[in-house]
């Protein structure tokens, strides 16, 4: 699985809208509205490298609204789910 992090600068009068529309297409699990220089932060996940031209350029950066993007690929994803799962002996927490 390929993640791209995609920092959107939308019309300040439409960041709803926008960040509803992003949702809403194919290979975006889910956008976040953030502080700082961007209005949104979108997840792209996608199978194949191909794919991100198709998402990225090919729809999201269309959606009315949008201004500007830039897309940052991930090498590796650490998060505590993964740590967890990774560490697990499948044995009962002692609590």
């Amino acid at each position: 699985m390929i993640t791209a992090i995609v920092l959107v600068k939308t019309e300040v009068a439409r960041i709803t809208e926008v960040a509803e529309a992003i949702v809403g297409l194919e290979g975006v699990s889910e956008v976040y509205s953030i502080t700082g220089d961007s209005d949104l932060v979108a997840m792209v996940r996608v199978r194949r490298h191909e794919e991100l031209a198709e998402v990225i350029p090919g729809r999201l950066n269309k959606v009315p609204g949008v201004v500007h993007t830039e897309t940052h690929i991930a090498f590796q994803a650490y998060s505590q789910h993964d740590l967890e799962a990774t560490f697990s002996l499948g044995l009962p927490d002692a609590d």
